[in-house]
């Protein structure tokens, strides 16, 4: 297997929840140097994980430099959705950002995170994260993109719900219609299974769902709550397929022009901005599982067996996809 698919080994995991308040209107004093920090979640810091990130990651800088620099937050897509964003920060007209899966449309090698059943718990993906992995990935990107990656942080496994049956191996999918996002590894993955993917924007899924233009579809918990997706959907299947990840973006000219003590600083700061995100993530999943089943909505749980049929299926189809995209280093 390419290096791209190799996986390091278990680790332990903490997360912390910071004394978080809201950012102010954003304004520059004369002599300090500004970063705009944009994102697409809401500004709720008690639910929005980017949003508790991006405000750990202001408080420690503004505080640590003494001033020196301010960071301006522009969440709920003030700035453009999570492409825009990107394209900001590799311009530089915007200093950091945070945003998922897009990421991958500048970084094709980060297309690796979407394999199905790669990581069997948290503990396996933090390792593979923080360890060589996730660093050669991140200078891989940064030599691709003139953009750094300060930090990964989880969105969470995402699960297969829907409005028809049960879903306990992969022949249960067979038939059924689910949204996905448009893109092909998600395409593939539904399509290994006998499903019909159905490429949907994510504003239109609850609306599709409702009027049966599709049966199912597939999010981390927290998604389906915010979105209300139980309404409209009876099952869920906690397959985990794939696992979302978060990255925090900065702009590698802007950073090399700082003083070394401040990039230490900024880079201290996003370590700690993850740990806050993954704590809501991690948070909002546990509160969210059982609200969804209070909502009514049946949860099967896979057994290991089951979980291996639905890899044996899932896995060749997207690594091979995969590996016509990024190659075989």
């Amino acid at each position: 297997m390419p290096r791209w698919f190799s996986l390091i080994a278990m680790a332990v995991c903490v997360f912390v929840l910071a004394g978080l308040v809201p950012a102010g209107i954003p304004t520059v004093q004369a002599g300090q140097v500004e970063i705009r920090l944009a994102h697409p979640d809401p500004p709720d810091i008690y639910t929005s994980r980017k949003a508790a990130g991006s405000t750990v990651f202001k408080h420690m800088v503004d505080n640590e430099t003494g001033g020196a620099i301010k960071v301006n937050l522009f969440p709920a897509g003030q700035l453009g959705g999570e492409r825009e964003i990107a394209e900001a920060v590799k311009l530089g007209s915007v200093q950091v950002g945070m945003l998922s899966g897009p990421f991958s449309g500048f970084c094709k090698e980060a297309q690796v995170f979407d394999i199905p059943y790669l990581f069997p718990s948290l503990l396996v993906a933090y390792r593979t994260l923080e360890g060589p992995f996730g660093k050669e990935l991140a200078q891989e990107c940064l030599q691709k993109t003139g953009m750094r990656i300060l930090t990964y942080a989880q969105v969470g496994f995402r699960n297969f719900t829907n409005s028809a049956r049960p879903i306990k191996t992969p022949a249960d999918v067979k038939g059924l219609k689910f949204r996905v996002m448009e893109n092909p590894v998600y395409m593939n993955l539904v399509r290994s299974m006998g499903g019909a993917p159905t490429p949907i924007p994510w504003p239109e899924t609850y609306t599709a769902l409702q009027q049966k233009v599709v049966d199912g579809q597939e999010n981390p918990i927290s998604s389906i709550k915010f979105a209300k997706l139980y309404e409209v959907q009876k099952y869920m299947t906690m397959d985990g397929h794939t696992f979302g990840v978060s990255f925090m973006l900065i702009n590698e000219k802007f950073l090399q022009s700082l003083p070394k003590e401040h990039q230490a600083i900024v880079r201290n700061a996003a370590l700690t901005s993850a740990v806050s995100e993954n704590g809501i993530d991690n948070l909002e999943n546990s509160l969210g599982l059982q609200f969804l089943k209070e909502k009514g909505m049946e949860v099967y749980v896979p057994t290991a067996a089951e979980k291996a049929q639905f890899r044996s299926i899932a896995q060749p189809a997207v690594i091979d996809y995969l590996e016509k995209q990024v190659g075989r280093p």
